[in-house]
C-alpha cells in the first residue's frame, strides 16, 4: 500500500455561491441529461491538480503556495454562464464560467504552476481555463438539447465574491462522491 494521497490546489467558494450553483444544476436537471452532478458543497475552482502526493511534500507545496500568493492581490469574480468541455457535440464536463479579474487569476495560476514545477510537479501543457465543474456526462448528450440548456442559462450570474486564499486539498474518491479535506490554507497578501 502506498503512502500517498490524491491532491489538488483550489479555491473554495462562499456558501452563497455554492447554493447558487446548486440552483443552476437543478435548472439543468430538467433537461434529463445523464450526468453525475458534483455536490454543491464540493464545487471549487481548481488551480492545479497534483495527483498522488507524498505527505512529506506538504510543507514544500505549502511554501510554493505562499510564494505565489505573496504577490497576489485579492481577486474579485462571479460565476457566469454555462459551458461544456470539449464541445457541445462531445460534452463530457458541464461547467459554470467565471467573469471578473480573470487575468489576475490566470497570472496567479501560472505563478503557482511555476513554483510547483520547481518541486517536480509537471507544468500544465494546456492553457488555464477558469471554470467550476457542475457535472460529468455519463452518456451522450444531444447537442441541440445541450445548446438549449446553455442558451437558457446564458444570463445566469452569481453575486461577486472575493478570492483571498488558496487551499491544498486531499481528495478521497468514493462511490457516493468525492470527499475533500483541507490540508493547508494560504492567504493572499
Amino acid at each position: 500500500m502506498t503512502d500517498t494521497f490524491r491532491a489538488f490546489i483550489a479555491v473554495d467558494l462562499p456558501e452563497s455561491v455554492k447554493s447558487f450553483l446548486g440552483e443552476a444544476q437543478e435548472a439543468l436537471k430538467v433537461y434529463g441529461f445523464r450526468v453525475k452532478w458534483v455536490r454543491p458543497q464540493n464545487i471549487h475552482l481548481t488551480l492545479k491538480f497534483l495527483g498522488d502526493t507524498a505527505p512529506a511534500d506538504i510543507d514544500k507545496i505549502a511554501e510554493a503556495m505562499k510564494q505565489a500568493a505573496g504577490s497576489c492581490p485579492i481577486v474579485s469574480l462571479a460565476a457566469k454562464g454555462i459551458g461544456v468541455f470539449p464541445d457541445v457535440r462531445r460534452a463530457r464536463v458541464i461547467w459554470a464560467g467565471l467573469k471578473g479579474q480573470l487575468e489576475i487569476l490566470a497570472d496567479f495560476q501560472q505563478t503557482l504552476d511555476a513554483h510547483l514545477a520547481d518541486l517536480g510537479f509537471p507544468r500544465e501543457t494546456r492553457p488555464f481555463k477558469s471554470h467550476l465543474t457542475l457535472g460529468r456526462a455519463k452518456g451522450k448528450i444531444a447537442p441541440a438539447r445541450m445548446n438549449a440548456a446553455i442558451d437558457k442559462l446564458k444570463e445566469f450570474e452569481s453575486e461577486l465574491f472575493e478570492i483571498n486564499r488558496v487551499i491544498l486539498f486531499k481528495s478521497d474518491l468514493r462511490s457516493s462522491g468525492a470527499i475533500y479535506t483541507q490540508v493547508r490554507r494560504v492567504n493572499f497578501n
